[in-house]
C-alpha cells in the first residue's frame, strides 16, 4: 500500500442489546462502543409492555446505522438461563417450612423450565444473526451497568431492586471508572427470591384492583389519600427489615411460582386487610390505607438498602435502578434523608433499559473501546421529522399554519388555556414522557387536572401531574435540591408553589419534577422560557402523550389517533399544529 493512500478502515465492532420475551421489550445498538439508539418496541408497535421480540426496534436500529443482521458482531440478551437453575438449592429449606411447602415443587418445576426456555431463546436469536456471538448476560448486572454508565460519574454505590431476574431481587454494588468510558462493578450484597420488594408490591397492586406490572405507580398515588397506621404493624411483620436487607413472611406472601396461575397473596393477607377489589368496585377507605401501608414500607425498606450501600460501598452517590426504583416518592425518601451527595436514576430504570446496559457489558468484557453515548442520553428512539403528513384516515383533523416561532406559539396556546400534545425529535428512553412525546398544559388553570383526568387521560380522578421546570428557577418551587431530568424523584415544594401551581401538587405535599435545561431539552426550554414571559411562572404540566392502557406515542401515527380519540385541544407535531 502506498504511504499516500489512506489505511483501510476497521470493520465495526456492533453490539446489538435486547430485553425481550417477558415483558418492555427493546433494544439498543452500540457501534464501537458508541451507543448509536434505543428504543421500546412498545412506541412503534402499540403494545404496551409487549414480550414480544423487538422486531420493529431492532429494524429501526440497523436501518439507522447502515448495518444489516449479518454485520451484528454480538448480541447481548438481558437473562441468563442456567442461574434459574440456581433456586433449585432453595427447595430443601422450602419443603421443609409449612408455610410454603405446598409451593415448593412446582416453584422448583418453573424455574427448571424458565431456565431452558431462556436457553432455547438465546439460540433463537443466533438463527437471527447468523455471524452473531450470542451473550445471555445476568440480569442484576444489566441492570447495575446502565445505572452506573448512564449516570457519567466516575464512582457510586449502585442499588437494583426489582420482581426478579433469574434468582436474584435486590442486589448492591460498587462501581468506579477503572479509564474512561470503562466501568468496572463489584457485588457486595445480594439478595435472592423469595425475598422480593417488587413481588410484594405487584402482588398488593393486584389485591388492589389493578394490574400487576403496570399499574403499581397508581397505588403510590392512592397511597397519599391513605393512612399508614391501620396496616403499619401488619407490614412491618411481613416485610421485616433485616441486618442483610428484608425477607416476605412466607404465610401472607407465597413463594413464586413462575406462572399466572398461582396466586401471589396467601389467604391469611385478606384476612388481615380486606377482600380483593376488584377492578370496577368503588375505592374506599380501606384500600387507601392498604395503599398507604405498602408505600411506606416500600419506602423504609428502599432506605435501609440505601444506608447498606452507603455502609458496604463508602461511596458518597448512590446510582439506583430496576423496576421498583420507579417508585419515584422512595427515591425522593433517600434523597431528603441525605444520605449521599446525589442519586441518580436512569431515564429507563425498569426492564427495557437493560438492553442497554447487556450491551454495554458485553462490549467491555469483550473489548478495549469505551463506551460513549449512555451517560445522561435519554432521547434515543426514532425522530420522524420531515416525513410527509396525510391527514385522510383522521377526517376530523385538520393542519393550521403556525404563526411565528414554534415554541413561542405553543407557549401562547398553553398560556391562553390548551391542552397540547407536543410530538417532536427523538423518542424518550423510560416510561416517562420528557418533552418529546409529551401532553402539556398551564398548571395556572384551576380545572386543569380534572379535564386531563377526565377527557384526555381518562384515568383515576386521584392521580396528579407532574410538573417540569426551567432548572434555573427549580429551587424557587421545589426543595429537591438536586436536577431530576428524567423525572423519577418526588420532591417537596415551597410556599411558593402551594401558592402559585398547587395543580401540581399531590396529596403528600410532593410533586414529581422535571427540571429542564437549555442543553437537555432546547425546544422545551424555549417553551418554558417563553411561558415564563407570558406568566410570570416557569413551570408547565407535563404528562405522558397517551391515555390509560396505551403505550406513549411513538410514532405520527399513533399521537394522531391519541388527539382524535381524547380530549386534546391540539398537537403540535413537529413543528406542525394540528387541530379538530
Amino acid at each position: 500500500m502506498s504511504p499516500l493512500e489512506p489505511a483501510p478502515r476497521a470493520r465495526p465492532d456492533v453490539v446489538l442489546g435486547l430485553c425481550s420475551f417477558t415483558h418492555d421489550s427493546a433494544a439498543a445498538l452500540l457501534v464501537d462502543g458508541e451507543l448509536v439508539g434505543f428504543v421500546e418496541e412498545e412506541r412503534l408497535s402499540q403494545v404496551k409492555h409487549t414480550r414480544a421480540y423487538p422486531e420493529q426496534a431492532v429494524a429501526w436500529l440497523l436501518q439507522e446505522s447502515g448495518l444489516t443482521a449479518e454485520q451484528v458482531d454480538t448480541v447481548a440478551y438481558n437473562f441468563h438461563g442456567p442461574r434459574y437453575l440456581a433456586d433449585l438449592a432453595t427447595l430443601p429449606a422450602l419443603l421443609a417450612h409449612p408455610a410454603s411447602s405446598d409451593r415448593a415443587l412446582p416453584r422448583a418445576v418453573s424455574f427448571a423450565k424458565v431456565g431452558v426456555r431462556t436457553l432455547r431463546r438465546a439460540r433463537g436469536l443466533k438463527r437471527r444473526f447468523p455471524h452473531a456471538r450470542v451473550r445471555p448476560l445476568q440480569h442484576h448486572r444489566t441492570h447495575q451497568m446502565y445505572a452506573f454508565a448512564a449516570s457519567g460519574w466516575e464512582r457510586a454505590a449502585v442499588v437494583i431492586a426489582d420482581s426478579l431476574g433469574e434468582t436474584q431481587t435486590t442486589t448492591i454494588a460498587a462501581a468506579r471508572l477503572v479509564e474512561p468510558g470503562r466501568p468496572a462493578l463489584g457485588t457486595v450484597l445480594a439478595l435472592r427470591d423469595p425475598g422480593s420488594l417488587g413481588y410484594a408490591y405487584g402482588a398488593v397492586t393486584e389485591h388492589l384492583g389493578w394490574r400487576r406490572g403496570d399499574e403499581e405507580g397508581t397505588v403510590m398515588a392512592l397511597a397519599a389519600l391513605g393512612d399508614p397506621a391501620r396496616f403499619r404493624a401488619l407490614f412491618e411483620r411481613i416485610i421485616p427489615i433485616t441486618p442483610n436487607g428484608f425477607v416476605l413472611h412466607p404465610a401472607y406472601f407465597a413463594p413464586r411460582v413462575l406462572s399466572s396461575a398461582y396466586a401471589r397473596l396467601r389467604p391469611r393477607f385478606g384476612a388481615a386487610t380486606c377482600p380483593r377489589r376488584r377492578p370496577h368496585e368503588p375505592i374506599t377507605d380501606v384500600h387507601r390505607d392498604l395503599a398507604a401501608a405498602l408505600q411506606e414500607r416500600t419506602e423504609q425498606v428502599m432506605l435501609h438498602l440505601a444506608r447498606l450501600a452507603r455502609d458496604r460501598t463508602g461511596e458518597r452517590r448512590l446510582c439506583v435502578g430496576g423496576g421498583v426504583a420507579t417508585n419515584c416518592v422512595a427515591i425522593g425518601k433517600i434523597i431528603e434523608a441525605g444520605l449521599f451527595e446525589e442519586v441518580f436514576v436512569p431515564p429507563a430504570p425498569g426492564d427495557a433499559g437493560t438492553a442497554i446496559g447487556a450491551a454495554a457489558a458485553a462490549h467491555i468484557d469483550a473489548s478495549a473501546r469505551p463506551l460513549a453515548g449512555i451517560a445522561g442520553a435519554c432521547y434515543l428512539g426514532p425522530d420522524f421529522g420531515g416525513h410527509p403528513l396525510d391527514l385522510t384516515p383522521w377526517p376530523s383533523l385538520a393542519e393550521k399554519p403556525v404563526d411565528g416561532d414554534a415554541a413561542d406559539f405553543l407557549a401562547d396556546q398553553l398560556a391562553a388555556g390548551l391542552i397540547v400534545g407536543l410530538f417532536h425529535g427523538r423518542i424518550e428512553a423510560g416510561p416517562r414522557a420528557l418533552g418529546n412525546r409529551s401532553i402539556l398544559a398551564s398548571p395556572l388553570q384551576p380545572d386543569v387536572v380534572a379535564r386531563l383526568n377526565d377527557s384526555v387521560k381518562f384515568r383515576e380522578p386521584f392521580r396528579p401531574f407532574a410538573p417540569m421546570v426551567l432548572a434555573e428557577h427549580a429551587a424557587d418551587y421545589f426543595t429537591l435540591g438536586q436536577d431530576a431530568p428524567f423525572m423519577s424523584m418526588a420532591s417537596g415544594v415551597t410556599d411558593l408553589a402551594r401558592t402559585v401551581i398547587p395543580t401540581v401538587i399531590h396529596a403528600n405535599d410532593t410533586a414529581r419534577l422535571q427540571t429542564v435545561t437549555k442543553d437537555g431539552n432546547p425546544f422545551v426550554h424555549a417553551v418554558l422560557t417563553a411561558f415564563t414571559r407570558r406568566t410570570g411562572v416557569p413551570v408547565l404540566i407535563n404528562t405522558s402523550l397517551n391515555v390509560k392502557g396505551k403505550p406513549i406515542c411513538g410514532t405520527p401515527a399513533m399521537a394522531l389517533d391519541c388527539l382524535a380519540t381524547s380530549g386534546l385541544d391540539a398537537l403540535l407535531l413537529d413543528g406542525r399544529w394540528i387541530t379538530k
